[in-house]
């Protein structure tokens, strides 16, 4: 194990809850039997201390050490604004 903390960069997609995000990180893959690239989504529930995201914004999150049952990242920063505040 390296120690190094993960980053990733994905859009919000839900704020519903206090001080947390949901974040999608889309990313490439190849089909395993015919290689047509396909987009895969994994969804991401981070922690958002001053509850500043809203949905469609752009950030980066990282990985931190477990704050709940399902909340393992932390918001880093917010890279772009979404359309929707």
């Amino acid at each position: 194990m390296s120690g190094r903390r993960q980053y990733k960069v994905g859009r919000v997609v839900s704020n519903k809850m206090q001080k947390s995000i949901v974040v999608a990180v889309d990313y490439l893959k190849p089909h395993p039997l015919y290689r047509k690239i396909i987009r895969k989504t994994n969804k991401f529930h981070a922690h958002d201390e001053e509850n500043t995201c809203n949905i469609g914004d752009i950030v980066r999150i990282g990985e931190t050490r477990p704050i709940s049952k399902t909340k393992r990242w932390e918001l880093i920063e917010i890279i772009k604004r979404g359309e929707e505040q």
